[in-house]
């Protein structure tokens, strides 16, 4: 290796960041803590599928999730491969999948580049933008109080957001076992990719549980959460129509709005049950 070749470093996750700030009539100099954008370059056997613009934390899940959630494996097993590289220009999450899988993955678009929370990476056609969610078995029931406890949890879990107050977050709680993931990203889809590679290599039970958003929910959301298999998302934000439609055909349950005092559910309330605790909360 020549004396002069560093390699780099991962960037930190966080910056602090001069600033003048302006209150009251008056000027103060300071810091602000903001948190790191990063290109992260997905590639499969050595082709690039997609860079996405990311907070450079947990990059192996993010890889994983993305590739669940895109189609590209059906199952953590598929990824026969995967290596996590820091790169002058970035990082790079580098894959290797069957090679059958992978003549699947050339007939899509490669070499993307994604804004930050791109959810459509390597869509070429309307069809495949709006293509139906899994169908999800879920039977869990949850009182309102628990939704609204579980989601009690995600805030202070932010450690990320606590010091940028910049990034969404995605959560899996479980009854019986609290609040298993959370994932931080500047990137709404991102965090969700991020929680969904970290879930399945959990001892968890999707189809208990509850995905826990910060952030608005759309379509990609929708399409993203019924690939982990869980039968309610909570989001502090609203769902778009087509998300609402997305969820009700693939029996997802749909509660938006979350706040201290309560929510609105859009699909599926069978699964909200007043007088039922989510310790009863069960899998056909």
């Amino acid at each position: 290796m020549p004396d002069d070749f560093i390699i780099p470093d991962f960037p930190d996750p966080v910056r602090r960041i001069a600033r003048d700030a302006w209150r009251e009539g008056v000027t103060a100099r300071g810091e602000r803590a903001v948190p790191e954008e990063t290109p992260v370059a997905l590639t499969y056997n050595g082709t690039t599928q997609a860079v996405m613009m990311a907070t450079p934390l947990d990059i192996a899940d993010f890889a994983l999730g993305f590739s669940l959630t895109e189609g590209i494996i059906a199952s953590p097993a598929d990824l026969l491969g995967l290596d996590v590289i820091a790169v002058e220009e970035g990082i790079e999450a580098r894959m290797w999948i069957a090679e059958e899988k992978m003549k699947h993955l050339s007939a899509r678009r490669r070499h993307l580049a994604g804004p930050t929370g791109c959810g459509l990476c390597g869509v070429e056609s309307l069809a495949e933008a709006i293509r139906p969610a899994a169908q999800v078995t879920s039977d869990a029931v949850f009182t309102p109080e628990a939704l609204l406890e579980a989601m009690a949890l995600l805030g202070p879990a932010q450690a990320l957001n606590h010091e940028t107050r910049a990034v969404h977050a995605a959560g899996y709680f479980e009854p019986g076992r609290g609040l298993l993931a959370v994932c931080e990203d500047v990137g709404r889809h991102n965090a969700l990719d991020k929680l969904v590679g970290k879930v399945v290599v959990l001892d968890a039970q999707p189809a208990r549980g509850l995905l826990l958003l910060t952030s608005r929910v759309s379509i990609e959301m929708v399409q993203k959460a019924a690939v982990l298999g869980v039968g309610v998302i909570a989001a502090v934000s609203a769902p778009t129509s087509l998300a609402i439609r997305t969820a009700d055909a693939a029996s997802i349950t749909l509660a938006a709005i979350v706040r201290s005092d309560g929510f609105e559910v859009f699909t599926h309330p069978r699964r909200i049950a007043p007088g039922k605790s989510s310790r009863q909360a069960h899998v056909a």
